[in-house]
């Protein structure tokens, strides 16, 4: 069960990681070449709202599953 809650600690830091990176780097990339942000109908920030909702998915799975093998191992 350690392993498991270590595995997910990981997944948690990987997912909070990608979307800091993808956020960086789209702000950089709209700060860079803003007339290509120009020519779509979406707001510029539409992937960064995107991939925070997944994140935010992805996290509560993860926190779920961490509450879950807690319980479980107490119950021990």
């Amino acid at each position: 069960m350690k392993k498991i809650n270590i595995i997910i600690n990981i997944f948690i830091a990987v997912f909070i990681g990608v979307f800091i990176g993808h956020g960086v780097y789209t702000v950089w990339d709209f700060k860079t070449h803003p007339e290509l942000y120009v020519v779509q109908s979406a707001p510029w920030y539409t992937s960064i709202l995107i991939y925070g909702v997944l994140t935010i998915i992805l996290l509560l799975i993860c926190i779920v599953i961490k509450v879950i093998i807690n319980h479980k191992s107490k119950q021990k």
